[in-house]
């Protein structure tokens, strides 16, 4: 798979390395040619000394040629910039952005070429919520453009799932039981699986589906989903 990634700062150069070390072919453009340089002898890609935020030096870049653009610099503004233009300019199949501001998450849409957008703050924020929180529903991680998340729900002594089988609860179309988590042990879930209180249910949900599996698994009183 050919990656193209935008920012040489330290986000940027960790996903490179990670990607290629995984086999993937990557090409990583940074606009300040000395830390190009710098970097250059460290990782064994294709290094681009050129402005992201160009349809110029995208073109000669090649990013055409990329299955997934990864728009990753330290600005949201510029983020967005090079989401665009991967997507209506290039068309790549695939483009991830990195969001430095929560206040900027909204956004990162498809209005913007964004297929995924990755916020580290909001990531902490799941996971130090799913760590916490018992008898809640919790976002982990967005897909599909924010259509579907993968979400947590950590059972309650007052769950009206606990003692009830998978095939049982009546769980809508659009949400699946990916994974249950017992005793730091996991449980792959089939229709017989009895859940238990103090279990961890990982489900894969769409946002319309979401106060369905609220019901089934926390309850109807226990408010809204934690973002």
């Amino acid at each position: 798979m050919r990656v193209a990634i935008a920012g040489g700062g330290s986000v940027g150069t960790a996903i490179a390395k990670e990607l290629h070390h995984n086999g993937h072919d990557v090409m990583l453009i940074e606009k300040d040619p000395d830390l190009v340089e710098q970097l250059r002898p460290t990782l064994d890609i294709d290094w681009v000394a050129a402005d992201a935020c160009e349809v110029s030096s995208l073109d000669a870049a090649g990013m055409g040629q990329a299955d997934v653009a990864v728009a990753a610099t330290g600005d949201d503004e510029d983020n967005l910039v090079i989401s665009l233009l991967a997507k209506q300019e290039f068309a790549v199949p695939r483009v991830v952005a990195r969001t430095n501001h929560p206040k900027n998450q909204w956004l990162f849409n498809e209005s913007w070429g964004v297929d995924v957008s990755v916020s580290t703050p909001a990531l902490i924020t799941a996971l130090v919520e799913e760590a916490v929180s018992v008898g809640a529903l919790v976002r982990l991680l967005q897909f599909e453009k924010g259509s579907a998340h993968l979400v947590e729900v950590t059972l309650a002594e007052d769950s009206p799932a606990a003692g009830t089988t998978l095939a049982d609860l009546g769980m809508p179309r659009s949400a699946t039981v990916v994974a249950v988590v017992r005793d730091d042990h996991l449980v792959v879930p089939r229709g017989d699986t009895v859940l238990s209180v103090g279990d961890e249910v990982l489900l894969l949900v769409t946002g319309d589906a979401e106060s369905a599996v609220q019901e089934l698994l926390v309850g109807s009183e226990q408010g809204t989903p934690r973002p």
